[in-house]
């Protein structure tokens, strides 16, 4: 809070206008060990206004976490002759692992459709960057049902409400991330709108990593890929021999 209150004297004294935002985050860093089941990230801070104003319903707050970006290839299943089989596909060049809005109003009330999208408020405004020729409306479908796969493992998720404002001043938003999150750089984006417009944004990072014997074996997999490949295949081939002998001892 006195840092708050020396950027808030420091803002008055620069002859500062426009309101700025102050974000932090609960952790800057998420383990993975083994058993992780998931965690709850806290996302918090102040919107200041140089004026001395506070928010006092002035202000609404969108927080936007994303993900590391994927390349994706989506396939659609088709019936023939009785049997699901691989039907067309089509892949996205960048994908957000993970994406997660939080808004202290519906999206709807804060914004109209156009900045929604500028500014990704919503899984229907995620920019997923289609490649190659394709339909419109294809690209629609399959773009629906990528968002649709996401959000049933809980990797996109809509808060409405998630945000609270305290003190008019403070606001803070609680977001899960689920045990089968992806490792990398998270980004925290929060926004201050007005009147329908963004007035203010700032980002924060979190990073997610593997520690233990599970980064150990990620490591593997990513540096020495053959050598990890027949190790699998030889400890594979081990505990199945060891397990017919354990049960023809039986």
């Amino acid at each position: 809070m006195r840092v708050l209150l020396l950027l808030l004297f420091a803002l008055m004294l620069s002859g500062q206008r426009d309101p700025i935002l102050v974000p932090e985050v609960s952790q800057h860093e998420v383990q993975v060990r083994q058993g992780f089941t998931g965690t709850e990230l806290l996302l918090f801070g102040a919107i200041i206004d140089p004026a001395g104003r506070g928010v006092g319903g002035q202000y609404d707050i969108v927080v936007v976490l994303k993900g590391p970006p994927e390349p994706i290839r989506l396939r659609e299943k088709a019936r023939f002759a009785g049997v699901w089989v691989n039907a067309e596909s089509t892949d996205f060049r960048s994908v957000p692992s993970f994406f997660a809005v939080a808004s202290s109003r519906p999206i709807e009330e804060i914004v109209d459709q156009k900045t929604a999208a500028i500014y990704e408020f919503g899984t229907e405004y995620i920019q997923l960057s289609p490649t190659g020729i394709i339909d419109p409306e294809e690209q629609a479908r399959f773009a629906a049902g990528l968002v649709d796969l996401k959000t049933r493992q809980n990797l996109y998720q809509e808060i409405v409400g998630g945000v609270e404002l305290r003190e008019d001043v403070l606001y803070q938003a609680r977001i899960s991330l689920p045990s089968n999150v992806s490792t990398g750089i998270y980004t925290a984006e929060t926004f201050a709108v007005t009147d329908g417009r963004v007035i203010a944004s700032a980002m924060a990072e979190v990073a997610v990593r593997k520690v233990g014997f599970e980064r150990f074996i990620e490591n593997s997999a990513n540096h020495w890929g053959l050598y990890y490949g027949f190790a699998a295949v030889v400890l594979s081939i081990g505990m199945g021999w060891a397990a017919s002998r354990f049960y023809a001892m039986i």
